[in-house]
């Protein structure tokens, strides 16, 4: 059996600003939410590619629980429009984000695009 290490930093406890953090130039922040579908998808393709062998392997290296791993990785289920919908959502100035993960969840949680789709539609307005 080949072990394969690799460094991912998941920042669980999610408070502060990393020091060496440069601000955007855009004057504001990518929401927070089309950062984990950004890391989501990059971790789904660790485990296609082979680099890491499941999800609790991603967890356990990500020193977060499966249970949030697990949250994370569920943004995938989600229609793809609605996905590049989140990659994309336009930078948040000041206050908080429009869309957080956990109004996400029941959405991702429905196993009909349009059904998705439709609720989509509702959080954002």
């Amino acid at each position: 059996m080949t072990t394969i290490k690799r460094k991912v930093d998941f920042n669980p406890r999610g408070r502060g600003r990393k020091r060496d953090a440069k601000p955007s130039t855009k004057g504001g922040r990518v929401p927070r939410v089309a950062r984990l579908m950004a890391l989501a998808i990059r971790l789904d393709h660790l485990i296609q590619s082979g680099e890491v062998a499941d999800q609790a392997e991603l967890a356990r290296v990500g020193h977060v629980t499966r249970a949030r791993l697990t949250q994370i990785m569920n943004l995938l289920l989600l229609a793809p429009d609605i996905q590049e919908e989140i990659l994309f959502l336009p930078v948040t100035e000041r206050g908080r984000d429009v869309v957080t993960e956990r109004d996400l969840r029941p959405i991702a949680a429905a196993t009909e695009w349009e059904g998705q789709r439709k609720t989509w539609k509702e959080i954002l307005q």
